[in-house]
Parts: C-alpha cells; structure tokens; sequence
C-alpha cells in the first residue's frame, strides 16, 4: 500500500495532458493506481484522487470518517498564502461547502428554502428574455462565439436577477468568477470582487428587501450570520454559474459534432434532454471537487489514507468506472445514476439543480428556435478546454448561421 500521496508515480492535477485528455487520463490512473489514486495539485501539494465509482459513494456518504472540514489537512503550513487554489480550498471559509452536520443541515435549508420560493414559470421567461436579448446582439452577423457569446453571459445574468443584483453587475462577476475557478493568478482577485459584489448586494437589500433569493435568505437565517449568508450567496454563485455555462456549452458541443443529436437543429425537443443527460456522465461540467479530508486514519481503495489527507473527488471518473459502464456504452433515456451534482449531504441542493436545468435547457431550445441551421465553424478536433482542475468548459465554441435580424428589428 502506498503510505503517501508524494509517492513514486503520482500525477499532476494540471497540465496539457489533463486539459485535452482527462478521460485517457482517468483510464491510466485507474489502471496504474486502482480507484484511488495519488495526484498533486499545483506547487506540489500531494492529495488523493478517487476514480472508484464505488469509492466515491463510500466517501461522499461517511461525512464522519471523510469530513469537509478544510481544518484538518495535514499541509497547511507548506501552504502559501498566494497559493492559486485558495479561493476554493480555504481553511478559515465557514461556508455551506465547510460545515458538518446539523448546522450544515441547517444552513441548506435555509438555501433551499430560498431557491424553492422561485417561481419555475418566471425563470424560465427570465432566461428566455436574457437568451433573446443576447442572440439579438449577433445573430445579423452570421458567426459568433457561442461560449463568450451566449453560454458564459446567460446563466449570470439570470442568477444575478434570481439573487436580486442589477443586471449591469453581471459581466464582471462572470470575469471575476471565471478567474476564481479557473485557479490562476488572477483567482484571488477574482474571489475579492465577488465578495465585495455580494456583501453591497446584501446591504441594499437589507435596507430594501425584495422578491429574490438574498432577501429570502437574509429574513431567515436560521441563526446564521450576515457574513454566513454572504459566503453562501458566493458558494452558490460559482456553483450556479460556471457548472450551468458549461452545460449549455457541452450539450452544444455534442448536438453540433454528434449525428444522433441532428433532428435538435431543426426543432427538435426529445433529444434536446437526451443531449444534456449524456453531457453528465460523458462531460460532465465538474470535473473534480476539492474536497474531503481524512478524520482519522484508515483504508480506502486499497490505500493508507492517513488523518488529515486531502481527498478530490473525481466525478467525471467515477461517472466512467467501468464497474458500472460494463458494455462500456452512453448511459441515457432518464438514467440519472451519474456523480455530476455529487452525493450525500454534501451535493447539490435538488432546487439548485433544477434552477440549472431550466436555465441550460431553455437556453439550448432558444438557440436552437432562433438560429435553426447553426453549425460548427472549425473542425471540433480543433475545440480546446480552459485549463481549470474542477470545471471542464470549452475556451470557444466557434459557429456560422444564416444571419436573422433581431427580433423586432425592421424587416
């Protein structure tokens, strides 16, 4: 058994490798360290990275023995203070993401409560005005980046309105956010913008409550702090935003380069969600999560995790474990068995998932109700990846169309 994640063999979490080819990847550290592999993260830092389907469920559901308290890693102190991956791996950040428990239970109520006082007839007609008004701004011109464009600028804006922000604030939390996750050397200015965006956003509405999320929140917190609720506003803007642009940029990724999803370009709607469905388990937007921490020592995957190690948890490999993919084909048509949104008490709020969904799948249908003949514009060996260790997003997504004029544009 190997006794630390330092030893002979352990593989970077970054890199050009991982960046054009995560699936190999995940193929050859499940074939050369079992479900549970040693990796490290950028500056060296060792951590354990579980592959194992069967693992991951162990993990995700003993929150006692793997806890999501940061505290306990046993390398803070070879930790810089600069270190890129800060803003998501935190030893003094008490939001939802680090609590156990019942306060954590308490905490996602207050959350879902929020979100589930959302009405799922206005999002959706939130987000189809902000598609509309984004499509207007190119779609006479013929081509245009669907992932600068559309993907990276719709689930924002219509978070941002969802939350109670002005929609002249969306376009710099979407730099900000970006630079946060992407885990660069601008993330830590990236996390400063973000925070002081939700701290003036929960101080006008604390002056002026209204119909959104943050005043929900802030009338009941449950015992929770002003400052709990601003990094659980911030947890749950990365967490709605990023993954939700992905997935929309994803699933148009796979309808414009996979015949089977051909008939959605001329108006189509079964294959629509058939699209999105397979994007979670072959594509899935989050890649990886930072993570758990060992309370103790123990056994996992046929490795000596010792207390206090880091363990990520690799969705996008277990989603691909071949324990559960035997026939090794694409598990669609409603099979929602995948780790996309995680498991345990620890994964996506059900409300937050469906916020996503309504979001991605109306903004795929819009797209696809305005510019039916959309189509590639380079070939789609030629897409890159932005080089993030959790999310994983295309940098472009090139396209051409017959131009149309906006809507209620002379005609």
């Amino acid at each position: 058994m190997t006794e630390c994640p330092h030893a002979a063999g352990a593989v970077p979490l970054s890199g050009p490798r991982f960046q054009g080819e995560p699936a190999a990847l995940y193929r050859e550290l499940r074939r050369d360290h079992g479900p549970v592999a040693p990796i490290t993260l950028p500056g060296d830092v060792p951590a354990w990275l579980v592959l194992g389907y069967r693992e991951l469920h162990q993990v995700t559901g003993d929150p006692a023995l793997f806890t999501r308290d940061s505290q306990l890693w046993n390398q803070w102190d070879a930790i810089p203070e600069d270190w890129p991956l800060m803003p998501m791996i935190s030893r003094t950040q008490p939001s939802i993401l680090y609590t156990v428990g019942e306060r954590h239970s308490r905490r996602s109520a207050v959350i879902c409560e929020a979100l589930e006082a959302t009405n799922p007839f206005e999002l959706k007609k939130s987000t189809e005005e902000f598609a509309d008004e984004l499509i207007d701004a190119f779609c006479a011109a013929g081509s245009t980046d669907l992932i600068a464009e559309y993907a990276m600028l719709l689930p924002v804006r219509v978070l941002a309105k969802l939350y109670g922000f002005s929609d002249d604030k969306g376009p710099a939390l979407v730099t900000a956010m970006n630079d946060m996750i992407n885990g660069g050397p601008a993330a830590l200015a990236g996390q400063r913008h973000i925070a002081g965006s939700v701290y003036a956003l929960l101080a006008d509405r604390r002056a002026e409550p209204g119909d959104d999320v943050a005043s929900r929140m802030l009338a009941n917190t449950a015992g929770f702090t002003e400052e709990d609720v601003a990094r659980d506003l911030m947890v749950m803007m990365a967490a709605g935003h990023q993954p939700t642009a992905d997935w929309i940029g994803n699933s148009l990724r796979l309808m414009l380069t996979d015949d089977r999803f051909a008939a959605s370009l001329s108006g189509g709607r079964h294959s629509v969600g058939e699209a999105m469905n397979e994007v979670l388990w072959e594509d899935t937007p989050t890649q990886n999560i930072a993570g758990r921490w060992a309370a103790r020592d123990t056994h996992l995957g046929g490795r000596h995790i010792k207390a206090g190690d880091l363990i990520v948890l690799s969705l996008a490999g277990a989603n691909a474990d071949p324990q559960v993919r035997t026939d090794g084909s694409t598990l669609t048509g409603g099979n929602n068995a995948f780790f996309s949104f995680s498991h345990g008490e620890h994964r996506c709020p059900f409300p937050a998932q469906e916020t996503a969904e309504v979001i991605a799948r109306t903004a795929i249908e819009v797209i696809l109700d305005r510019l039916p003949d959309v189509d590639l514009a380079v070939p789609a060996e030629q897409l890159t990846r932005r080089p993030s260790p959790w999310l994983r997003g295309l940098t472009d997504l090139p396209v051409t169309f017959t131009p149309t004029p906006a809507l209620g544009a002379p005609r």
